[in-house]
């Protein structure tokens, strides 16, 4: 099986998915908050483009008309997928390259105020810290067990230039209220940019109805993707005002020109010759959550976490008891040595550094058995 679009158009059920990941074979795999195993027509994808654009591009076509075309395609099924336009929509390497592509774009300067949460992944603190060194203030809102408090936010952003926070929280497993906080940025005048890694593929997102300002992602977790298949939304009225500081001549309008001018939209923060294969496959692996059903995929994730949470005693939950996703983190006394024991038992979790805990990330292709073999494991640490 090579492509979802050459199998019946009944629905794909979990089990079926499962039975194409190569990986969930070896073992437990409970880590797709950090990476998501990719089945086999996902791979088959990227390496069936690969193959036309090495071996029959050159001559019988054109290497980079081949390879516009297929941005184009996963551009528009990116767009479509996340409820934005395909010019709103700009192909990166990962989420931390998107993120860093705005940072650099806003021109901030000394002076200037960037918010963020204690809650981030190094993808939404390293590039403040980078403009840190430049004079720009970026202010911590602390919060507590995944959770933000809207008046200390507003408070924080009341005269800031920048919010950057996550959608869902890669610590905690706790869904921030997206919308509402990026009206509080909008209504005080700062450009909100959300981290929404861990959105896709577990639950539904539509980046029109959080109204931000940027959005970045990428596919290779919960989309069951490959590395190197990331994307940004950016507003097209907010991509006006965003200067990219690397440039190329897939960013521009006519790259020859002198001097240049950037393309209208996301399109901008494109730049040269990357390598189409990786997003290829994100349009393959878009199109197999599609075909499983992502609300579907947010109900059995839902049990499936609730099923693991009902075996952990409350004082060690540091998630919600009642899930909000499928990442659910629980405290234990030695975090590293409780992985590699689980790791020695056939079950792959990972450690958190803050809080120091573990962490697993259950998908709609886990079974049953394996959450409850998961606990029974865990419980030792308790």
């Amino acid at each position: 099986m090579t492509s979802l679009d050459q199998q019946t158009t009944e629905p794909l059920t979990p089990v079926e998915l499962r039975a194409d990941i190569p990986a969930l074979a070896n073992g437990v795999y409970m880590n797709y908050g950090a990476h998501g195993p990719s089945p086999r027509y996902v791979v088959d994808a990227a390496r069936e483009f690969l193959s036309t654009h090495e071996y029959d591009s050159p001559v019988g076509a054109d290497p980079y008309g081949t390879a516009f075309d297929a941005f184009d395609d996963v551009r528009a099924r990116v767009a479509a997928f996340v409820g934005a336009e395909p010019e709103e929509i700009a192909l990166t390497e990962s989420t931390t390259a998107g993120i860093n592509a705005v940072a650099d774009g806003l021109g901030l300067d000394a002076g200037d105020v960037v918010v963020r949460t204690d809650l981030e992944h190094p993808a939404g603190t390293l590039p403040w810290q980078r403009l840190e060194r430049a004079g720009v203030e970026v202010r911590v809102v602390d919060t507590t067990a995944g959770r933000l408090d809207r008046e200390a936010y507003k408070a924080a952003v009341a005269d800031a230039d920048v919010a950057c926070f996550s959608a869902l929280t890669w610590t905690h497993g706790t869904r921030l209220p997206v919308a509402e906080l990026v009206d509080i940025a909008h209504d005080a005048g700062a450009f909100a940019l959300v981290d929404a890694v861990q959105v896709p593929g577990q639950l539904p997102i539509d980046v029109s109805a959080w109204d931000a300002d940027a959005v970045a992602a990428a596919g290779h977790k919960w989309l069951l993707g490959l590395w190197g298949g990331g994307f940004l939304y950016v507003d097209g009225d907010a991509a006006e005002g965003l200067q990219p500081r690397t440039v190329g001549y897939r960013g521009v309008e006519t790259p020859t020109a002198d001097p240049f001018t950037f393309k209208p939209g996301a399109g901008r923060f494109e730049v040269g010759s990357a390598n189409p294969a990786p997003h290829v496959a994100l349009g393959e692996a878009i199109e197999t959550v599609t075909a499983v059903g992502v609300d579907h995929i947010e109900s059995r994730i839902h049990a499936l976490a609730s099923r693991l949470t009902a075996h952990v005693p409350s004082e060690r939950l540091l998630s919600p008891a009642t899930p909000e996703s499928g990442l659910v983190t629980v405290d234990v006394d030695d975090p590293a040595q409780t992985v590699d024991r689980l790791a020695d038992a056939g079950i792959v979790v990972r450690s958190l550094p803050e809080p120091p805990a573990v962490r697993a990330s259950i998908h709609a292709v886990n079974t049953e058995r394996e959450v409850d073999r998961l606990a029974d494991t865990l419980a030792a640490a308790f």
